[in-house]
């Protein structure tokens, strides 16, 4: 049984307690993958009029689209075939769609090439008649982005400024890695959803040793914005190693078709996890929960190192979050066996989840946070997402001021005692789990003001720490009181 408490509907804990916050529920839960083989591979997700909708390369000449009101429905949803191609040289080999509604209606851009893989792979666009993310869709155009009708794949639309650019994958010079050319990524300003002023501007290249593992890539380029700043995520080494994973760009400048205006951020945003089971975790796109306010990603991974660039791979999803800095974090790559709670807001139900951190009462400077999945009460914490939690209904009693402490940083990753020590772990589905992640929220036993938690397996302990380390224990001295008392704050 997947975490039900956790799509229940919100709980309001007595007023009387500072720092108590209303918990709400998150969406339908679901496990990954979210949509599984053989269409699942670059995977574009989005939310729009109470739908989600889903597309994937098919290596075939059909197009087809899922539409679910749950992320979790999208699993089993029909395949709705939008588009046959019949192009010259596009009759095969569809890859990477992405969708974009554009003044009122829907462009549907992707790659592909002839029957026979991969060199004649082109850009192309198709619109919608009207504003259905369904269609129906006519054919609008292939785009002019390279010189000698050169090869391009991956692309999609960022808007900057009011303007549209046309983001993709190509090669120096229309070469190839036999001649010793790198992928790299370029942009060309739209004048119109279908046209490009001029041929792709080279704005990065993989120069850094994360991105050439394999072959040297850049591919797959999806925008990312927020608070006024602009990353261009990508793509980086190649497809057929685990280790293709995901990068940025920043725009620094103000120019988006000058080099010079992005600055590459040193180091990846996600890549493998050995430990959760997820490999070559790439090829990605965003999407907003139903209530705006939360940030998702999809992207496509294997379950095995050896896996490569075929139709092994599947789509997944998770929530992610910001830094304190305004860069994203989009944590680590969930394991498929963690159940994890849907996007905020899905079926109407109460809408973001407050996400606070823990200050200690008696050593006020300290804030409760996971490192290396122990928990404990540090000073200074580094960095700063492993000091913040999503307060969320209790796993196992989401009535009565039950709780739970969901990571922000690892989604599906909750505080939960484990021989009474606490401890930071994934959720495995268990009744078992569900009772130990789950505390009541009561009046702080050192100070009214402030609260305590209460074990919802062991009632007669709470949380505390000890030796800054935290544990659910028996409290019987004005020590221990002042150890097991926390403030929730912004």
């Amino acid at each position: 049984m997947l975490v039900a408490a956790l799509a229940a509907l919100a709980v309001l804990f007595p007023l009387t307690l500072s720092g108590t916050v209303a918990t709400a529920a998150p969406g339908s839960n679901f496990q990954n993958p979210i949509v599984g083989t053989p269409n699942s591979a670059d995977p574009w997700l989005g939310y729009h009029d109470g739908n989600y909708y889903y597309a994937a390369t098919t290596w075939t000449g059909s197009i087809y689209l899922r539409k679910s009101p749950t992320l979790s429905g999208l699993k089993t949803a029909a395949e709705t075939r939008v588009f046959q191609m019949s192009q010259p040289g596009a009759t095969s080999n569809m890859w990477a769609p992405s969708l974009h509604q554009l003044n009122g209606k829907w462009y549907l851009y992707y790659s592909a090439g002839p029957s026979s893989c991969c060199g004649g792979q082109r850009q192309h666009v198709l619109e919608s008649a009207g504003s259905d993310p369904m269609g129906p869709y006519t054919y609008k155009a292939k785009l002019d982005l390279m010189p000698n009708d050169g090869w391009a794949i991956d692309g999609s639309v960022m808007t900057v400024g009011g303007t549209n650019y046309f983001v993709f994958s190509a090669f120096t010079n229309n070469g190839s890695f036999e001649s010793g050319a790198t992928q790299n990524l370029y942009i060309s300003r739209m004048t119109n959803p279908w046209t490009v002023a001029a041929h792709g501007t080279l704005i990065s290249q993989p120069t850094l040793s994360w991105e050439t593992q394999g072959n040297p890539v850049n591919e797959g380029p999806y925008v990312l914005q927020r608070g006024g700043r602009t990353f261009l995520t990508y793509s980086a080494s190649f497809c057929q190693t685990p280790d293709y994973k995901i990068g940025a760009l920043e725009l620094t400048g103000s120019d988006p078709t000058n080099r010079g205006a992005w600055t590459k951020m040193p180091n990846p945003l996600f890549q493998r996890s050995d430990a959760n089971g997820v490999y070559g975790p790439a090829h990605h796109t965003f999407f907003k929960s139903p209530d705006g306010t939360e940030d998702w990603i999809v992207y496509h991974a294997n379950s095995s190192a050896s896996q490569g660039c075929g139709t092994t791979r599947t789509s997944r999803a998770q929530r992610i979050s910001w830094n304190p800095d305004g860069t994203p974090n989009l944590g680590v790559p969930v394991s498929t066996s963690t159940p994890l709670a849907g996007p905020s807001g899905e079926n109407n139900n109460p809408g973001a989840v407050p996400v606070r951190r823990l200050q200690s009462y008696n050593f006020q400077d300290r804030y409760v946070r996971h490192a290396d999945f122990a928990v404990r009460i540090d000073p200074n914490v580094s960095p700063a997402l492993d000091g913040r939690f999503r307060v969320v209904a209790g796993l196992a009693n989401s009535g009565a001021g039950h709780v739970s402490f969901e990571s922000e940083n690892y989604p599906g990753h909750y505080l939960r005692h484990d021989n009474y020590v606490l401890r930071l772990a994934p959720n495995d589905g268990s009744s078992t789990f569900r009772s130990d992640a789950t505390f009541k929220q009561v009046a702080g036993l050192a100070g009214s003001g402030w609260s305590s938690f209460q074990s919802y397996n062991f009632p007669d302990r709470y949380v505390r720490h000890s030796d800054y380390g935290l544990r659910i224990d028996t409290i019987g001295s004005d020590t221990a009181r002042q150890d097991a008392t926390f403030r929730l704050v912004d």
